[in-house]
C-alpha cells in the first residue's frame, strides 16, 4: 500500500485543471453571475453598515454640538420660544437670520441663543472641543470663549425633546433605513445561496454521472490494475470535495477578495493616515498566509492519497472478511489497518496543527490592529481631529477586515483540496479505453453465431503471451469445449470472444467479420455468459434475473428460470421472485445462485452461449438440474464451454485441448481417447481421483 501511495503523491496530474473545472460551470454561468451580483450587493451592504451607524452617531446621537439656525421657514421645523430653528443648512453657504448652539456638561444640556455667526463658529467649536466652563449655577453654565464669555441656559427634559426632535427623526429614519438594508441583505444572502448550492448540486451530479458511465466504458485490463476501493473513493469523496468549491468557495473567494479592497479603499477616504496605522501588520499577515497556504496544500494532497489508499484496503479486506477468519488473521489485519490509519491521523494531526496555529495568529494580528487603531484614534477624537462616528467605521472595519483574510485563506486551503481531488478525478477520466471501435462499423442483421480464431497471440502484460498462434473454426450451432491445465489460456480465449480484451497478433472473426469492425455492444449482446464466479446485486431475484433490462418481460423471466430448473428454488421462496437478496447472494447457496444465473444468462436469448466453469461449485443434485437444463439452453446456440470436470463436456461436438497456450489436440471425446495423448492423461487422472 505504501509503494501505491508514494507513486500517487509524486504523481501531478499535468493537464489543464481550471479549464476543465469552469467546463462544469459553462452551463450555470447565469446562475453564478446573478449569485456573484447578489454577493456583491450583500458586501456593499456590510461596507455601508458602519458608515450608516457612523452617521447616526456624528449627525443625531452626537448631533447636539451643531449649530441651529434662525428661519422664517415653519415646515419640518423645530419651534423653541416663538422662533423656527433648523438644522438643514449649509453654515458656509446659507445665512440665517441668527443662530443658537447647545452645550453638553456633567450629563446636562444648556442652551444658548442669539448668536451672529462669527459667535456661532466659535460656540460650535467649544462645544465640540473640552468645555471651557468658568462658572456654573443651578440653571445655567457659563463657557469662556477667545474673546468673551458666553452664559447658555439649562434645558428641561421637555426643552430638550424639543430641540432634539431633529435629531431623533434623524435616528428614526436611520433606523428603519438600517432594517430594510438588513432585509435586503437577508434576502440576497438567502438567494446566493439557494441558487449557488442548487447549481452546485447540479454540477457534482454530472460529474459524478460523468465519472460512473465513464468507469463502465473502460476495459477489464484497467479494473485488472486498479483496486475498487480506489474507483469508489473517485466517485464518492472526491467529487463531494468538489461540491464545496463550486456551491461555497468561488463566489466567496470573490466576496472575500471584495470586502478587502472595499474596506481598504473606504479607510483611506475617511482618512489615510489611520487606515495606514490600522494596516500596518499587513505585511505579517500577507507572509504568514502564503506560508499556510503553501503549506495546507501539501497536506491535502497526502490525506486524499491516503484517504484512497484506505478506502481501498477496507474494500478489498471487507470483501474478504470469510477468508479472514478462516485464516484466523484478523489480529494482523488489524495492525494493518491500525498502521494505515494511525499514517492518515497523523497527517490529520498535521493539519489541524496548522490550522491551530494559523487562526489563533490570525486572532492576535486583528485584535493587535484594533488595539492599536484605538489608541490612536481615540487619541485623535481627544485632539479634535477624529470624530467618534469615524473612529467607530475603522474600528469596525479594523475588526471586520481580518476576517476575509483568514476565510480567504481558509478557502484556499479548500481549493487545493478540491484541486487535489479534481487532479484525481481527471486522471482517471483521462483514462482511455483501449477497446477501440471504428467511427463507421460493421452492422449485423443478426448474429449467427461462427467463430474464428486466425493465428492469435495475445498477452495480458508485455511480451508474455497467454495465447500462442491459436487458430480453430466454431460454426453455428456446435458445442465446442476448452480444456487444459491451470493457465493454459481457456478463459482468455473466452474473455477474447467478447472483446474484453484485444489481442496484438492475428484475427477474431464473427460471421466472418474482425470483431475490430463491429461494436462492442453488438457483439456482447448476442453472448451469454455464465461464470463461475456468480455476482448476485443486493435487491431482489427478478432485478437480478432482469439486470435492469426493461425490454426483459415478467413471463421471459419465469419462463427462463422454468428452463434452467430455477423455478424449483424460487417457487420455495416466501415472496417468489420478489425474494430479497443481499450483496453477493450471501442468502443463497452457490447451487442457487448458479441457477440464477443461468436464468439470467437464458432471459436474453443469447445466439453464442459462454459457460467459463459453470458447474464448478454445483452439488451433484444441483448439477443433475443444471444438466438437463443445458440441453434446452444449447438448443440452436453456438456454446463454448471450459471445464476441468470433463465428466460435463463430454457431449460436446468438439474438444480443444490447450497447453501452455497453444492448441495441442482436437475432437471428440471418444476421438482424443483413442490419441492416448494430453486429454487422456486428462481424462484418466480425474477418472481414477474419483475412485
Amino acid at each position: 500500500m505504501a509503494g501505491i501511495e508514494k507513486e500517487q503523491v509524486i504523481t501531478h496530474y499535468t493537464g489543464k485543471l481550471y479549464s476543465r473545472l469552469f467546463e462544469y460551470m459553462r452551463p450555470y454561468v447565469k446562475k453564478f453571475l446573478v449569485a456573484l451580483i447578489l454577493v456583491l450587493i450583500v458586501s456593499a451592504i456590510s461596507l455601508y453598515e458602519p458608515i450608516l451607524i457612523s452617521r447616526t452617531i456624528d449627525t443625531y446621537i452626537g448631533g447636539y454640538a451643531a449649530p441651529y439656525g434662525v428661519t422664517e421657514d415653519s415646515v419640518a421645523q423645530t419651534c423653541y420660544n416663538g422662533q423656527y430653528l433648523t438644522k438643514k443648512f449649509d453654515f458656509e453657504k446659507d445665512a440665517q437670520k441668527a443662530y443658537a448652539q447647545m452645550f453638553y456638561y456633567e450629563d446636562q444640556y444648556y442652551f444658548i441663543t442669539d448668536l451672529t455667526k462669527e459667535q456661532s463658529a466659535e460656540t460650535q467649536k467649544l462645544a465640540s472641543d473640552a468645555l471651557p466652563v468658568v462658572s456654573k449655577t443651578a440653571d445655567s453654565i457659563t463657557v469662556q470663549g477667545a474673546s468673551q464669555q458666553y452664559k447658555a441656559v439649562l434645558l428641561d427634559k421637555e426643552d430638550l425633546a424639543t430641540l432634539r426632535s431633529m435629531d431623533y427623526r434623524g435616528v428614526r429614519n436611520l433606523a428603519i433605513t438600517y432594517v430594510v438594508i438588513m432585509i435586503v441583505m437577508a434576502f440576497c444572502s438567502i438567494s446566493q445561496t439557494l441558487i449557488l448550492q442548487g447549481a452546485g448540486q447540479d454540477i457534482i451530479y454530472n460529474i459524478r454521472n460523468e465519472v460512473f458511465h465513464h468507469v463502465h466504458t473502460l476495459p477489464l485490463r484497467f479494473f485488472d490494475t486498479h483496486p475498487v476501493g480506489q474507483i469508489v473513493t473517485r466517485v464518492t469523496n472526491d467529487v463531494e470535495a468538489l461540491n464545496n468549491m463550486y456551491a461555497n468557495v468561488i463566489v466567496s473567494l470573490i466576496r472575500n477578495v471584495v470586502m478587502i479592497i472595499g474596506y481598504a479603499v473606504v479607510m483611506f477616504a475617511l482618512n489615510a493616515k489611520m487606515a495606514l496605522i490600522g494596516f500596518v501588520l499587513l505585511p505579517f499577515v500577507v507572509v504568514t498566509t502564503y506560508r499556510f497556504t503553501k503549506l495546507s496544500r501539501s497536506i491535502y494532497r497526502k490525506i486524499r492519497t491516503k484517504v484512497s489508499a484506505l478506502n481501498t484496503f477496507l474494500s478489498e479486506h471487507i470483501s474478504g472478511m470469510k477468508l479472514i477468519q478462516v485464516f484466523a488473521r484478523e489480529e494482523a489485519k488489524y495492525n494493518q489497518f491500525a498502521d494505515a490509519t494511525d499514517d492518515l491521523y497523523k497527517s490529520r494531526r498535521k493539519e489541524l496543527m496548522v490550522y491551530s496555529i494559523f487562526r489563533p495568529i490570525m486572532n492576535f494580528t486583528g485584535n493587535l490592529a484594533l488595539a492599536i487603531v484605538l489608541y490612536r484614534g481615540a487619541n485623535s477624537v481627544l485632539e479634535g481631529t477624529l470624530t467618534v462616528g469615524t473612529l467607530y467605521v475603522f474600528t469596525s472595519y479594523i475588526r471586520s477586515f481580518f476576517e476575509p483574510i483568514q476565510s480567504l485563506t481558509e478557502q484556499f486551503s479548500t481549493l487545493q483540496n478540491a484541486f487535489a481531488s479534481a487532479e484525481k478525478i481527471f486522471t482517471l477520466l483521462d483514462e482511455k479505453n483501449t477497446i477501440v471501435e471504428k467511427s463507421t462499423p460493421v452492422v449485423l442483421d443478426e448474429v449467427k453465431g461462427k467463430i474464428e480464431f486466425k493465428n492469435v497471440w495475445f498477452a495480458y502484460d508485455g511480451e508474455d503471451f497467454v495465447l500462442r498462434d491459436v487458430s480453430f473454426v466454431i460454426n453455428p450451432g456446435e458445442k465446442v469445449a476448452f480444456v487444459g491445465a491451470t493457465g493454459a489460456g481457456k478463459s482468455s480465449i473466452l474473455n477474447l470472444i467478447g472483446r474484453y480484451y484485444d489481442i496484438q497478433k492475428g484475427e477474431i472473426l464473427i460471421d466472418d467479420v474482425n470483431i475490430r469492425d463491429l461494436t462492442t455492444s453488438q457483439i456482447r449482446s448476442a453472448i451469454g455468459q455464465v461464470q463461475q464466479d456468480v455476482f448476485v446485486f443486493t435487491g431482489n431475484i427478478r432485478d437480478n434475473i432482469r439486470l435492469l433490462n426493461t425490454d426483459i418481460t415478467e413471463e421471459e423471466i419465469e419462463k427462463a428460470s422454468i428452463a434452467v430448473n430455477a423455478s424449483h428454488f424460487i417457487d420455495n421462496l416466501p415472496q417468489r421472485y420478489d425474494e430479497p437478496v443481499t450483496e453477493r447472494g450471501s442468502t443463497l447457496s452457490a447451487g442457487q445462485r448458479q441457477l440464477l444465473s443461468f436464468a439470467r444468462t437464458l432471459a436474453i436469448n443469447p445466439t453464442i452461449l459462454v459457460m467459463d466453469e459453470a458447474t464448478a461449485n454445483i452439488d451433484t443434485e444441483t448439477e443433475q438440474l443444471i444438466q438437463d437444463a443445458l440441453k434446452t439452453m444449447m438448443e440452436g446456440r453456438t456454446t463454448i464451454m471450459v471445464a476441468h470436470r470433463l465428466s460435463t463436456i463430454q457431449h460436446a461436438d468438439n474438444i480443444i485441448v490447450l497447453h501452455k497456450g497453444k492448441i495441442r489436440e482436437s475432437g471428440t471425446h471418444q476421438q482424443l481417447l483413442r490419441k492416448d495423448g494430453i486429454y487422456k492423461k486428462l481424462y484418466e487422472l480425474q477418472l481414477y481421483s474419483n475412485v
